[in-house]
């Protein structure tokens, strides 16, 4: 260790939240100033694990880095010195000696039953996960994995930390072989896991509380798990809890009934949106018809203010059917405007030709066939303008469209 590397107090001991220190150097980058110090509580980011946050001299530590043997504490004013009291935020460093001990448990319990490896680690502010060399899993896995993993915390097995050098390395039955070649710190979960690792861990895996996997998904070729340990776990069982009891009181059923009962109700839903649509459609055909029958020119438009694009388009569709109809609607969409063409195929008229300029004056996006088009613009206020530029250009290549009915020749 070089004159100028920082003492890790969290080796020995990751319960000391309060230390004093001298400081060895302080730089500025940016509005920030990074001190080194020639003893910390401090973790840095590393191994997937989030660095620490916490105060230095009352003034709060944003950020925790590394830099070969030197710890960064990043503050946003620069200290006195040359002594500083520190202290970490015990909350956050509890947190993450619960997670990350309990990923060296769930990873070890996958290795011991699938001789499945761990590829990546991420601890984040909510949920922690695992990448595993699995091509595919199922609740039963995971069921026999959080099992195997739980007994060995109700077990409450020692955790131990210990330096190796690399020529007794060959002697710990090290999960992953670690990539450095200097003396390796090893944190050994009494006779179940060892892995080569820098992170906070407790003293027994009785403290990580709980594991549980909330989630899985195929990534890459493999399969990343999310999991919760501990107070997160706890949290997590609480909000849940919280839903089970709302869902039964909605639902008015016990907790085993509302899975059949969800399941029943969607099946109600679904044929009622059926009966609904069905409805819709007939309505729509009737107010097509009404509006191919009252409009005085074969060119109908109209802009909607509480229809859905798909209504809409269903409408334009049922214009056409009525005749030698070209139709321009349109419909409020949040802040967008939702506009659909359409012309009967006996006009032999190229909607693709209109496109550019439906785009430019709705200042939108999209696209069709010859005989329909729909686009979503950012200028909802622009139909009376769409419209009048689409009558100047039927004017001059398709007259009869605009002529009055009993003029079309």
């Amino acid at each position: 260790m070089t004159n100028d590397s920082t003492i890790r107090i969290y080796y020995d001991n990751p319960y000391q939240i309060e230390f004093t220190a001298r400081i060895i150097d302080q730089v500025k980058q940016g509005d920030n100033w990074g001190l080194v110090l020639d003893r910390t509580c401090f973790y840095p980011e590393s191994g997937g694990q989030p660095a620490d946050k916490g105060w230095l001299d009352g003034v709060q530590v944003i950020y925790v880095s590394e830099e070969k043997d030197k710890i960064f504490h990043w503050v946003t004013q620069p200290l006195p010195g040359p002594q500083v009291k520190g202290k970490i935020d015990w909350s956050r460093r509890f947190d993450h000696m619960q997670q990350h001990a309990g990923q060296h448990v769930l990873s070890q319990s996958f290795y011991e039953l699938y001789q499945a490896e761990t590829l990546s680690f991420h601890l984040g502010e909510q949920t922690a996960s695992v990448e595993i060399d699995l091509s595919q899993a199922s609740y039963d896995l995971v069921q026999r994995v959080e099992e195997r993993a739980n007994q060995v915390i109700f077990e409450n097995r020692e955790i131990k930390t210990y330096f190796v050098s690399p020529s007794n390395l060959h002697q710990i039955p090290l999960r992953k072989p670690p990539k450095k070649t200097r003396d390796i710190r090893v944190v050994e979960v009494d006779k179940f896991d060892y892995s080569a690792c820098g992170g906070t861990h407790p003293r027994r895996t009785g403290e990580i509380g709980l594991i549980k996997i909330t989630r899985w998904e195929k990534i890459r070729q493999n399969i990343r798990f999310e999991f919760v340990c501990g107070r997160r776990a706890l949290a997590d069982y609480q909000r849940k809890t919280m839903v089970t009891r709302e869902l039964v009181s909605l639902l008015n059923v016990h907790q085993e009934e509302i899975k059949e009962s969800v399941q029943k109700t969607l099946a109600q839903v679904k044929q009622i949106r059926k009966k609904l649509n069905k409805a819709k459609g007939e309505l729509s055909r009737y107010q097509a018809q009404e509006m191919a029958s009252q409009a005085q020119t074969f060119f109908i438009t109209e802009y909607y203010q509480d229809k859905t694009p798909e209504e809409v388009k269903f409408l334009a569709r049922q214009i056409i059917r009525c005749g030698p109809y070209a139709t321009l609607l349109a419909t409020r969409v949040g802040g967008m405007i939702h506009v659909v063409m359409a012309v009967a195929d006996e006009l032999e008229i190229n909607l693709r030709e209109l496109q550019s300029l439906i785009g430019d004056i709705i200042k939108g996006k999209g696209g069709g066939s010859p005989t329909l088009l729909e686009f979503r613009g950012e200028k909802p206020d622009m139909f009376s303008q769409l419209v009048k530029e689409i009558t100047q250009n039927f004017k001059k290549r398709y007259p009869n469209v605009l002529a009055e009915k009993g003029e079309k020749k």
